[in-house]
């Protein structure tokens, strides 16, 4: 973090609030038949139910309650034994009933935490609220303006697909004692989420498609014994690093507001990655403005305990206890296990030591070439156009010896610029290592010959000179002979050990 953020958090104490929405991965809506699926062409996956006209009525999806209860498990929360939806009544465009069913002052789950690891190791706790049901809205699409928004925009088309999908939020409690690590406890709480949804199978959790979403909450006060400041609620934010650069900006922006002598509204905000700052939306409402009031198409939902019971002892081993095993397993310390999470590559590790590769080399090529390559293209290691078998395979080449890890890099760039597999890519750029020998003899008398003075002195005893004749020998060769065997003929023909 910058300096003017460390100076920040030492004048102020951060508070945090967190609403992240998951949409479950159903084959339908939450109180209709529609299909669920994403990228589907615009207003065809609708019914009469998710376009809300008259006279029709919601049936619950068992399946994304199934889901919920799940969730809330997996958040060490208390399963309702009763819980119901509501009415949250707005007018927007995206919202075909001018309502969203939702819950409200009767979730399906509540009073659960969340221990996190941090990328230090500390674990820090994170107390949930509630997880509730509710019903996605459709979505909007500005057209005209300069920054995609509805400010400034022509007009403005609605695709109503995502109309009904199930969606559960988690709500944390106000998330305190963070300090100037407050920007890393949002990101890695919401990774730790993303996480255990995968782990439970109820969502794909992809950030960048939608089906994942944070809203980030923050506020400022002079000291931990203070009241809650005004909060803001940055929208939507759809990447972890953003997560974190959203929450640092806020902090900064909303001391500075104050110490000029002004106030900090009660507002939604917009996070613009690019310039990584936030902008104001709308003035924020209270659950009030919403008019919530039961709805009346639809009974409680009563879990049967038995039922909320199997789900428990349903549950597969969740990320915590994963990491811990695989690290075990794999042989890794805890640093380099910690060093694996916190670049997003535990599974893709793990689904690569599954294809074949050893733990070491799995470890090597997602930490190494592919979190360069990911970095360098600004995104998540998981969204590289490269398969855990795909790294699989090229471990298995340079373990057989035919390609170096130099070759090896090149083949990489092949498979990332979509020129197909390893093997593939190998072969059609030609760069499988030497396996002449002949070949590689004669060029290694060639280096000899052409470098007399740095043969001589390997024959008398400086044979750290020797490093000479391998570059030369690599440089002839394109790269493509193993520096190993270079080293070794080369100590031969000069009849040093």
């Amino acid at each position: 973090m910058s300096a003017e953020y460390a100076e920040t958090v030492a004048r102020w104490d951060p508070v945090l609030g967190i609403e992240v929405h998951i949409e479950l991965g159903t084959r339908t809506k939450m109180f209709d038949g529609a299909p669920v699926g994403f990228g589907a062409p615009p207003n065809t996956q609708t019914t009469p139910v998710s376009l809300g006209l008259p006279g029709t009525l919601p049936v619950p999806n068992r399946e994304a309650v199934e889901s919920a209860i799940r969730i809330g498990l997996a958040l060490n929360c208390e399963i309702a034994a009763s819980s119901r939806f509501a009415r949250k009544n707005y007018f927007y465009p995206d919202m075909p009933k001018n309502f969203q069913t939702s819950q409200y002052d009767e979730p399906i789950a509540r009073d659960g935490h969340l221990d996190i690891e941090l990328d230090d190791g500390a674990v820090f706790r994170v107390e949930i609220e509630r997880a509730h049901m509710e019903e996605d809205a459709g979505k909007n699409t500005h057209v005209g303006g300069e920054t995609g928004r509805i400010h400034g925009a022509v007009h403005a088309l609605v695709d109503y697909n995502r109309a009904g999908v199930p969606l559960v939020e988690i709500v944390t409690k106000p998330i305190t004692g963070a300090g100037a690590r407050a920007p890393e406890v949002a990101r890695a709480y919401v990774q730790t989420l993303r996480d255990i949804f995968r782990a439970l199978g109820v969502s794909d959790a992809r950030m960048e498609r939608g089906n994942m979403r944070a809203d980030i909450n923050v506020s400022i006060r002079p000291s931990p014994a203070d009241p809650f400041g005004t909060r803001t609620e940055t929208k939507n934010v759809n990447s972890f690093r953003s997560i974190e650069g959203a929450v640092a900006h806020e902090i900064v922006r909303q001391a500075a507001v104050i110490e000029a002598g002004g106030l900090v509204v009660q507002e939604t905000r917009h996070w613009h990655e690019d310039t990584g700052t936030t902008s104001p939306g709308r003035e924020k409402s209270d659950a009030e403005d919403y008019r919530y009031f039961p709805e009346p198409d639809l009974m409680p939902i009563v879990p049967d305990r038995q039922w909320v019971d199997r789900l428990r002892e349903s549950l597969p081993e969740l990320p915590a206890a994963r990491r811990r095993r695989l690290g075990a397993a794999w042989g890794f310390s805890d640093r380099e296990v910690r060093d694996v999470v916190n670049a997003g590559a535990l599974e893709l590790v793990a689904r690569t030591v599954d294809a074949g590769a050893t733990p070491s080399a799995a470890r090597k090529w997602w930490m190494g070439e592919l979190s360069r390559a990911a970095n360098a293209a600004g995104l998540e290691l998981e969204a590289l156009p490269i398969s855990p078998s795909q790294v699989a395979e090229l471990a298995s080449l340079v373990a057989d010896g035919q390609l170096t890890d130099r070759l090896a890099r090149q083949v990489l760039d092949g498979v990332l610029g979509g020129e197909g597999d390893p093997a593939d890519v190998m072969a059609s750029r030609g760069l499988r290592v030497m396996s002449d020998d002949a070949a590689l003899v004669s060029a290694v008398d060639h280096a000899i010959q052409t470098h007399p003075s740095v043969a001589d002195s390997v024959r008398a005893g400086r044979v750290q000179a020797i490093g000479a004749l391998v570059g030369a020998v690599m440089k002839a060769t394109g790269g493509q002979a193993d520096a190993a065997r270079v080293r070794s003929l080369i100590a031969e023909r000069l009849g040093v050990g």
